[in-house]
């Protein structure tokens, strides 16, 4: 585990204001060692999960983050509903139904467990390794 930033949990409020809560409680609890590449990625996931968890699911409402440094950042929310979250695939037309699909593409993982008293919805994003990120960025990484 991190030797800089420990895992950290709150509660949200079982309404819309829970979404802008996540995000701000992820920007002061994420590893700004290890998280500075992701944070926008986990913002944007961890808001479609805590929505969906206020809209389909039930209180209480949970949000998690943890850093391991050698997997990334690892964000879960719970909820008190057992109803797994059902991916499907949106129209041009829909409003919504989206969510799920940008956890699927932008994590490097992500499930749904049972928990106790409801369930866990979790994704996994990984830094970019650095000669990945130089290339991306326009540079080119140094020979070998």
């Amino acid at each position: 585990m991190c030797q800089i930033t420990a895992a950290a949990t709150t509660r949200l409020p079982p309404d819309p204001s829970a979404a802008r809560q996540a995000r701000a409680f992820l920007r002061g609890a994420h590893c700004p060692a290890h998280h500075a590449s992701v944070l926008d990625d986990a913002e944007l996931l961890t808001s479609e999960l805590v929505t969906n968890a206020v809209m389909h699911g039930a209180p209480p409402v949970t949000i998690s983050v943890e850093c391991d440094t050698t997997e990334g950042m690892r964000i879960r929310v719970t909820d008190g509903s057992t109803r797994r979250p059902a991916p499907r695939e949106a129209t041009p037309a829909d409003l919504g139904g989206r969510g799920m699909a940008l956890v699927d593409l932008l994590s490097a993982a992500w499930g749904a467990e049972p928990t106790g008293c409801g369930k866990e919805v979790w994704f996994l994003l990984r830094a970019p390794s650095d000669a990945r990120a130089r290339v991306e960025g326009g540079a080119v990484p140094p020979r070998a």
